[in-house]
């Protein structure tokens, strides 16, 4: 009797206490699975975080590795060059047809393009090529106050002061050249301004030879022409499409390069280059080139970059190319900006500091 009791007992007490232990068991089991859950809810989140942050970063660098330039098309909607230069011309040398122009007639500072004019009065001189010249105080740059590794009492040829001038923009070499002609400065800038006339430029007039005085002006139609009057000289030619060169300076010797970089680019065929830039001209480029067998002068004036002239140079070369037999006088439909036909240049915009090249 007292065995079947405590039987009794024991099975009384195994179902109380099995529901407890049933239920505090599928309580921890419920909380194990929500905990898993949760778990994998945060990695989910944590891993879409991720993924989001890589897709931003992915794009940063997409962004990132797309160059300015390279997001403009070469043609607009018309097939003609996208330039973005203010004022450009695009003439065939020998027939004199113009194959592409925007604002062509505006009159606007032109930099250091000035210095095929310099050049061109230099060697019409007739002067003797190996003459020594000395850079001497009178040659700094006073207006703009450009630097130069020209320093004072520097000895260079007549020669090697031309070619400095042309391939590297020096001014220094360049003032030399003018205090050096028979009359001294004010008898060669006389000079510049009586070639111009010569050669009909009748939008053009000269203040130094440099170009850092902004009231040296032109137009792309006077540069057009200035540009062939240049390529008649073998030495501009040869000079202003150097690609570099070490001259002697003061004892040592100094390695200058041209400043434009397309004489070294194999795709061209250049057989004179002159750039320019003050803050009132903004970035120019000239060159005589030789495209699709036709020989032809191109003008950019006022491009907004340093590499913008050069890419412009790039886009209308790939126009000519592809249409070899382009209808003279093509005109761009719509300018990026209005250049004020004027001779002040403080009418003109520009946002770049102020040096010469």
């Amino acid at each position: 009797l007292k065995y079947l009791m405590v039987s009794c007992t024991a099975m009384a007490l195994s179902f109380v206490v099995a529901p407890t232990v049933e239920a505090a068991s599928g309580k921890t089991t419920t909380q194990a699975k929500a905990g898993k859950k949760s778990v994998k809810v945060a990695k989910s989140s944590k891993s879409a975080r991720i993924k989001q942050a890589s897709i931003k970063k992915t794009s940063r660098k997409s962004v990132a590795a797309v160059p300015r330039e390279a997001a403009m098309p070469d043609m607009d909607a018309l097939g003609l060059p996208n330039v973005k230069s203010t004022a450009v011309l695009v003439q065939d040398q020998y027939t004199g047809e113009v194959l592409f122009e925007r604002n062509s007639s505006a009159i606007v500072p032109i930099a250091s393009i000035t210095k095929l004019m310099t050049a061109m009065v230099a060697l019409d001189a007739k002067p003797a090529l190996d003459e020594v010249l000395e850079v001497s105080e009178e040659d700094i740059d006073q207006l703009k106050g450009t630097r130069s590794r020209l320093a004072i009492g520097t000895r260079l040829t007549r020669e090697e002061m031309l070619h400095l001038a042309l391939m590297s923009s020096e001014n220094r070499a360049s003032s030399a050249l003018s205090r050096y002609y028979p009359g001294g400065h004010a008898a060669f800038i006389a000079a510049m301004n009586r070639k111009a006339h010569d050669l009909g430029l009748a939008d053009t007039q000269f203040f130094d030879s440099t170009g850092l005085n902004p009231r040296n002006v032109s137009s792309a139609r006077d540069l057009a022409k200035m540009v062939a009057a240049s390529a008649s000289y073998p030495l501009i030619r040869e000079f202003s499409t150097t690609r570099d060169g070490y001259f002697a300076v003061n004892g040592r010797m100094v390695h200058f390069n041209n400043t434009t970089a397309l004489v070294s680019n194999p795709e061209w065929e250049i057989g004179l280059q002159k750039t320019g830039f003050i803050n009132e001209a903004g970035r120019c480029l000239v060159m005589q080139a030789s495209v699709h067998g036709r020989n032809v002068v191109m003008v950019f004036l006022d491009s907004a970059g340093n590499l913008t002239r050069f890419a412009d140079a790039t886009r209308v070369r790939n126009w000519l190319e592809r249409n070899p037999h382009v209808e003279p006088a093509t005109q761009a439909a719509a300018p990026l900006r209005t250049v004020p036909v004027s001779t002040q240049p403080s009418t003109v915009l520009a946002s770049e500091p102020p040096h010469g090249t």
